[in-house]
């Protein structure tokens, strides 16, 4: 009995963590590139919502996943546009991306709200998924597996491979970049796709796996999360990885209470749980001797102008 309720505590772990190690997965490429897109959750959203509207229509998780993609890039290029081709001031036009998302999909979704898919299925065979012990680690879904891969992917592509050198070397200094002939721009934009990609398929996993049905702001805030997570973990992936686990562990708490019948603390308060360890973690490391500001790209959230 005991190890079945690990492995079930390590499952609705996994499945918490999932959606916040992609998106910030991805916010971690954009800055790196120099670029601050605090629209994370404006594109979680609007992944969540195509993706829930295209399985639904068309009773494919798969055609859900791959609209969430292209939603998150879709709405991830409305920045791009405006903070790198007309210059918008990137924290204003984030916010604004958020808010943008927030609407379009509580106006897309309005069509949808309580309806029911279903959930996005394990991987691997009955016989795996379904064993006792053995779904600890056969017992996910390809986003939880792909989710692990692309850790190690960036990581590797960040720190050895030239391409992922000169990303770095966009986002630390972009003059000197130009200077000898890299095209920033460019750069950038394709960094913000990858992005807005991850960020629309985080969503995605809150509407086809998490909670297979769909709801407004579904997402409830995990995209500031993630935004805080890119910080934790000093933009470097094997941190991030750590980092979205802790918060997914810090997640799980009210589910965790509730199931071992603990009733002298307010539901509301531990809900409250993971915003609160944002702060917490947020507030140490700018009082400590290295805050997460040294680490980051030089050039992050600076314009640039090939000019």
């Amino acid at each position: 009995m005991t190890s079945a309720i690990l492995v079930s505590i390590l499952m609705t772990l996994v499945a918490a963590s999932t959606p916040i190690l992609l998106a910030a997965l991805g916010e971690l490429v954009v800055e790196k590139s120099g670029v601050l897109n605090l629209g994370v959750e404006g594109m979680m959203l609007t992944g969540a919502v195509a993706g829930f509207a295209v399985a639904y229509s068309s009773g494919s998780t798969t055609l859900g996943l791959v609209a969430a993609l292209a939603a998150g890039v879709a709405t991830a290029m409305i920045f791009a546009v405006l903070t790198l081709s007309l210059t918008a001031n990137q924290v204003a036009t984030g916010l604004a991306l958020t808010i943008f998302g927030i609407g379009a999909s509580s106006l897309i979704g309005a069509g949808f709200v309580g309806r029911t898919i279903t959930r996005l299925g394990p991987v691997f065979p009955e016989t795996l998924s379904g064993h006792p012990i053995l779904r600890a680690v056969f017992g996910h879904d390809i986003v939880v597996y792909l989710s692990l891969a692309l850790v190690l992917a960036v990581s590797l592509f960040l720190r050895r491979t030239r391409p992922g050198l000169i990303l770095r070397a966009v986002g630390e200094n972009d003059a000197s970049a130009h200077a000898i002939g890299y095209p920033v721009i460019a750069i950038r934009y394709g960094a913000i796709a990858f992005g807005g990609a991850l960020a629309g398929l985080g969503g995605a996993y809150f509407s086809l796996a998490l909670t297979p049905m769909w709801a407004d702001r579904l997402t409830a805030g995990r995209g500031w999360i993630a935004l805080a997570l890119v910080v934790f973990a000093a933009w470097r992936p094997g941190r991030l990885l750590l980092g979205a686990y802790l918060f997914g562990a810090v997640m799980t708490l009210e589910l965790q209470a509730k199931a071992a019948g603990v009733t002298w603390l307010a539901p509301e308060l531990l809900a409250t749980a993971p915003y609160l360890a944002t702060i917490a973690v947020l507030t140490m490391m700018s009082l400590g001797r290295k805050t997460g500001r040294l680490d980051a790209p030089a050039c992050l959230g600076k314009p640039f102008s090939a000019s």
